[in-house]
């Protein structure tokens, strides 16, 4: 039987943060780059991993306020500072072009990344990654800006007096992680939950990501850039969604047309965290999209 080692546990600086990143070894090997979701973590990755290692070198992050990484100090993210987090990540590292697989806000940094360095991007696939939808924008911004701006600072504030919540066992946590993601199986759930810990030093356990993040910023940038930005990737693009889950289908609701680009694929069965509740389907449509182009018969209408 062969045993597999697991990921080494490695840093890089970006903005002065010490952010964390695992990775799976095999260098030389096509780079490719796992981006997580919101108030997630890298070995949030692990399964997707395992299955990619042997024919890529894999690399999974925690984005900042994240799983290992450093906390921001006033408690502000922006996506744009992920950003240059992603390209900071693939500068240190000295590969490129990449391959991005990534999830949710992991999504949205990932595909600002590759239409900002088209040229570093070999192919990209994003699950569920493109923010909220037109409707939902509208819906937010129906509330003047002032009144919008006003509710942010209250609760920023409140967060600012705010302790990550306490569970008094791993147990209670696991159960948290249920809640939040009933298609989870238990071995999931347990791996997500026993790596997305701390453990306090009065023995009670706290999720490791930043309270702040549940505070976003009223406005990102203006939707005009950021639909030139998916415009100008270049890469071959997979948009993963989930029928059952909140997060809009771009194929319906029109930010499709504005990538070069990319196909959409909707999984039955699925809800936010696609890649966790079909990840049989899910592995195969990626090795699919990941496989090389056929190069084309010297004969028309033959296969080689």
């Amino acid at each position: 039987m062969t045993l597999h080692a697991g990921p080494s546990s490695q840093t890089f600086i970006s903005q002065r943060l010490r952010l964390h990143y695992l990775d799976w070894g095999n260098r030389g090997k096509p780079p490719l780059v796992l981006v997580h979701g919101g108030r997630d973590h890298a070995r949030s990755w692990d399964w997707v991993a395992e299955q990619l290692r042997e024919d890529y070198h894999v690399v999974a992050m925690d984005h900042r306020g994240h799983g290992d990484s450093d906390w921001v100090s006033d408690g502000n993210y922006s996506s744009n500072d992920m950003v240059y987090d992603l390209a900071q990540l693939v500068h240190q590292l000295g590969v490129g072009p990449v391959t991005i697989v990534s999830h949710s806000m992991g999504g949205n940094v990932s595909l600002r990344y590759a239409g900002t360095f088209p040229e570093m991007v070999t192919k990209i696939v994003a699950i569920e990654g493109l923010g909220p939808s037109p409707k939902r924008q509208a819906e937010m911004r129906a509330d003047p800006y002032p009144q919008r701006l006003n509710e942010w600072i209250g609760k920023k504030r409140a967060a600012s007096g705010r302790t990550p919540r306490k569970y008094a066992s791993i147990e209670a946590a696991f159960a948290r992680m249920i809640e939040e993601n009933s298609y989870l199986t238990e071995e999931q759930a347990r791996h997500l939950t026993l790596h997305g810990v701390n453990r306090n030093e009065d023995g009670t356990y706290s999720w490791k990501f930043d309270p702040h993040l549940n505070v976003w910023a009223v406005e990102d940038i203006a939707d005009e850039f950021l639909y030139q930005t998916w415009a100008a990737i270049t890469a071959p693009t997979l948009l993963l969604y989930g029928a059952d889950s909140w997060a809009s289908n771009p194929e319906g609701d029109g930010r499709l047309d504005h990538f070069a680009n990319a196909e959409v694929i909707e999984f039955e069965n699925a809800g936010h965290w696609l890649h966790h509740d079909q990840f049989d389907r899910f592995v195969a449509e990626l090795r699919a999209f990941l496989q090389p182009a056929a190069a084309p018969s010297a004969v028309a209408g033959v296969r080689p």
